[in-house]
């Protein structure tokens, strides 16, 4: 591991009950990697916000059966295989299917093809995950 740093942090009682609880219900060990986990969280979301290179799953939800939605699914992936890593079908029932989409790209970008994606009809649910190349957070 890198060097270590140890600083101390005074917060008033409540908030740090509400800390310990958190710790406890997430199951991590301490809480230095519960704050760890929280600051790196944070820098995900800067980058994000400041349009860097980043990663992202968009998870879709679909009936299959509505006339040509796949296909207009798999257009919208074609027109931007540059930033599409690997996808992920699996059919959750006779109607249902869910896709995985691992995306790369600046972060407007992701956010532009998830919300292209979500706009098709037939497209029941669309979220999107942010992530990071990691560049940043060592």
């Amino acid at each position: 591991m890198s060097d270590l740093v140890r600083f101390s942090v005074s917060v008033e009682r409540p908030l740090f009950e509400r800390l310990e609880s958190l710790v406890c219900q997430s199951g991590y060990e301490n809480r230095s990697e519960y704050v760890r986990d929280l600051i790196r969280e944070k820098l995900v979301e800067k980058e994000w916000k400041a349009g860097e290179e980043a990663i992202g799953t968009i998870t879709l939800v679909y009936n299959h059966h509505l006339r040509q939605l796949s296909d207009r699914l798999a257009k919208v992936q074609h027109h931007h295989h540059e930033h599409i890593l690997a996808v992920t079908h699996v059919h959750l029932d006779h109607d249902y299917c869910v896709e995985a989409i691992l995306i790369r790209g600046k972060a407007e970008e992701i956010r532009h093809i998830a919300d292209e994606l979500r706009r098709e009809k037939g497209v029941f649910h669309a979220g999107l995950t942010m992530s990071t190349t990691g560049k940043h957070l060592s």
